[in-house]
């Protein structure tokens, strides 16, 4: 995630904690994973921040399984309804789903990066009809998928990821300002 070295959501998406498994002994540094051992020893799984994860991997001493917020039961659950997913919650509190999928597509290669890539962008295509609706809703206009006040739609909101809240929220203020510019100038004079 380099690009977005300026970026606070990049900066957290790079504190997320990855659990990698290492392929040989490594001494004196068990305080990585903030254990009471002095070293780590060979196929130990150690949860490593993710900013570190890279340089480990070049220099092939780790190995790691895509992490469970991208895993089958979560690709199974956004292939049945991707509105019914709460990714807010699958990466910690603060929801970057997106931007940490993204950084461990990165790291991958082939067929396992191109597999992670289609995942994350075809979950913001297929959610972002929806969220432009809820945020034209709420925003004061009509909405084209009917977007509705109700329990689910409040439940979509909510399990919205970090990127998709912005993109609500610019949609929602940009319908009140269209509603207000709309409005004045319809105004007699």
């Amino acid at each position: 995630m380099d690009g977005d070295y300026y970026s606070i959501d990049s900066v957290i998406a790079d504190h997320q904690k990855l659990v990698c498994k290492f392929k040989l002994d490594v001494p004196d540094m068990g305080f990585i994973d903030g254990g009471h051992e002095k070293d780590i020893k060979e196929n130990s799984e150690v949860s490593i921040p993710f900013w570190l994860v890279p340089s480990l991997l070049s220099g092939e001493w780790i190995d790691f399984d895509i992490p469970a917020p991208f895993g089958p039961r979560v690709q199974r659950a956004l292939k049945a309804d991707t509105k019914n997913v709460r990714l807010a919650g699958l990466v910690g509190g603060n929801g970057l789903w997106y931007s940490f999928g993204r950084g461990i597509a990165e790291m991958l290669v082939d067929d396992q990066q191109e597999k992670l890539c289609k995942l994350l962008s075809e979950t913001f295509n297929a959610r972002i009809g929806d969220i432009w609706d809820q945020a034209v809703y709420f925003g004061g206009g009509s909405g084209t998928r009917g977007g509705q006040g109700n329990d689910a739609s409040e439940e979509f909101r909510q399990g919205l990821e970090s990127t998709e809240r912005q993109l609500f929220l610019i949609a929602q203020e940009s319908t009140k300002q269209m509603r207000e510019w709309s409005e004045s100038s319809d105004r007699p004079r």
